[in-house]
């Protein structure tokens, strides 16, 4: 019975840290996803504290699993764990039920799991830390309440220092598909076997007061003008396999509104992408700009805010992207991209630019 609550214990703590080291490696990552959740539920003015949200959450979810480990405090730290998979849980089982969220983000974006995937490692993780209760007495305590609390605070410390440095330098592992070496071409091709959903386009009318609906391919052989439009609705009839390219809408628009994406694909010669979804005043602009023009004649800002653009860099090459598209590609804004072709060649955000 020893051994096996020990290998429980130790697989539930590592499973614990493993992920929230995961999502503790793009904290940004998993404040977009509460954003999704939030604006799901209708409670979308927590945006404002999404990322303060996850930097605590990815915290409180590693210490807890330190502490399982270390068996201190012990009771209190299963009960948390307990409490934690629960929230975890809901989350999980609200994404899978409702069909409103794609993925619960909970090993970010380096391990997608699919919603089903996901609920059920927390359903099992839910039954392991009940047995972990149920048993607790049976599990010797060792460890030094002070080395405890010293392993406890220097592990927060760690980890707060860690989110804090991703923040202004970029995830250490970029499982984001605009990592360096990717090309942004291939990325955005439909992968092999990739089935998209079947749809039906189904069109209501009314006539003579009664309701009729038909296949957009399938009316019947009456059909006039007394038939009155009320309605167009997409029908699912066979889901696809829900396989999609892993980029998606990224356009690069100019200011006067021309697609100039392929354009810049095509380009024999290396150029800078500087992200930044909003231009803020308090960047350094004029410094990262200059170092940037000694290295590479074409140095083009993509930005979602085409006013801030205007405002303050009126004398750049500003090129309009989705916002999303940039959030996605930059967790630093601004982050700079150097490009051959479509191919990334390197991916830095401005802070390690001005520092040299």
């Amino acid at each position: 019975m020893q051994n096996f609550l020990k290998i429980l214990r130790w697989s539930v703590g590592l499973l614990f840290i493993f992920s929230g080291l995961i999502k503790a490696n793009d904290p940004l990552g998993l404040s977009y996803k509460m954003d999704e959740f939030f604006d799901v539920w209708g409670i979308a003015f927590l945006s404002d504290y999404s990322l303060v949200l996850a930097i605590i959450m990815n915290t409180f979810e590693i210490i807890a699993g330190v502490a399982l480990l270390i068996k201190f405090p012990y009771k209190q730290t299963l009960w948390t764990l307990l409490a934690l998979i629960i929230f975890f849980t809901f989350l999980t089982g609200f994404a899978l039920f409702s069909g409103k969220i794609k993925t619960c983000g909970c090993f970010g974006d380096c391990i997608p799991l699919t919603p089903l995937t996901s609920f059920v490692k927390d359903i099992v993780l839910f039954i392991a830390i009940v047995i972990l209760l149920i048993y607790q007495k049976k599990v010797k305590l060792k460890l030094h309440p002070g080395l405890g609390v010293f392993i406890l605070l220097l592990s927060t410390a760690s980890v707060v220092y860690g989110q804090n440095y991703v923040l202004k330098h970029l995830p250490i592992i970029d499982c984001l598909p605009y990592k360096t070496g990717n090309d942004i071409n291939e990325k955005m091709k439909m992968p092999e076997g990739a089935i998209a959903d079947s749809i039906s386009i189904q069109m209501e009318f009314t006539k003579d007061g009664k309701q009729y609906v038909f296949d957009a391919n399938q009316f019947p052989e009456n059909f006039d003008s007394t038939y009155i439009y009320q309605d167009r609705k997409e029908v699912v009839v066979r889901k696809g396999n829900n396989l999609h390219p892993a980029i998606v809408d990224f356009n690069l628009i100019t200011v006067s509104g021309i697609d100039t994406t392929q354009d810049l694909f095509k380009s024999t010669t290396p150029y800078i992408l500087v992200f930044a979804g909003k231009i803020e005043a308090s960047i350094p602009w004029e410094s990262l700009l200059k170092v940037l023009h000694q290295k590479y004649a074409r140095v083009y800002i993509v930005t979602a805010d085409k006013p801030g653009s205007e405002r303050i860099l009126s004398n750049e090459q500003v090129l309009i992207g989705d916002m999303t598209m940039i959030k996605t590609a930059a967790r630093v804004w601004p982050s700079v991209f150097v490009m051959n072709g479509a191919t990334i060649m390197q991916k830095k955000p401005y802070t390690d630019l001005l520092e040299k």
